[in-house]
């Protein structure tokens, strides 16, 4: 009886002390968890690596926006209504300027944007009607909506002087330009560049004239 009893307890000993049975894990199961991982890990590599480009570009962008193609936001109507307030524009950092293009400079701290009506060394002429005449020719200004003297203290013909250009806003009603002598003619110094695409607005986007 006591020999019985002791194999009893021997074999409920042995049950007690044995380790549990682990679950087995099919291979599906340790394939899904794989690629699991191997997804997080591309996940992370791929948002790496798009943060790194998108500052990339965003550095990009503001060098070229600094050292070749300004970006300026039009303020005040007195390039209308070639350029109309909050238009945003591209300019080029040139300043080898023709007549007719439309030039962006510094003037008292501030950034404006004017028309050249004429280059060093030329004659410039205004009537009271406002039709401009370069040496006597009368300009053709077809971007104009309307001619007007404006705000004027120049003695005229007047002769741009060397190593600048007259500069005038297509709103001539309201611009303030080389037509006074507060403002004069435009050094080239002072010039940032010329004026190349609008892109905003966007159903205006395209060349500048």
């Amino acid at each position: 009886m006591s020999e019985y009893c002791s194999k009893e307890k021997l074999n409920s000993d042995a049950g007690e002390n044995s380790p549990a049975e682990r679950p087995s894990v099919t291979a599906e199961e340790l394939q899904s968890e794989i690629d699991r991982v191997a997804y997080q890990r591309k996940f992370r590599d791929t948002l790496r690596s798009t943060i790194f480009i998108l500052i990339t570009v965003a550095a990009a962008a503001v060098l070229i926006a600094t050292l070749v193609l300004p970006i300026f936001r039009i303020v005040g109507t007195s390039m209308s209504p070639t350029l109309e307030e909050g238009s945003i524009v591209l300019a080029l950092k040139d300043k080898n300027v023709h007549k007719g293009d439309l030039v962006a400079f510094y003037y008292n701290n501030r950034v404006l944007v004017k028309r050249v009506i004429a280059t060093s060394g030329e004659w410039v002429n205004i009537d009271a009607n406002g039709n401009v005449f370069v040496n006597d020719k009368l300009l053709d200004e077809p971007y104009l909506k309307e001619k007007s003297l404006g705000s004027c203290d120049l003695d005229f013909p007047y002769q741009v002087p060397d190593g600048t250009v007259f500069v005038m806003g297509d709103h001539r009603d309201v611009s303030i330009d080389s037509r006074t002598k507060a403002m004069g003619c435009i050094s080239r110094d002072e010039m940032i560049g010329k004026l190349w695409i609008r892109i905003w607005p966007l159903k205006q986007f395209g060349a500048v004239r």
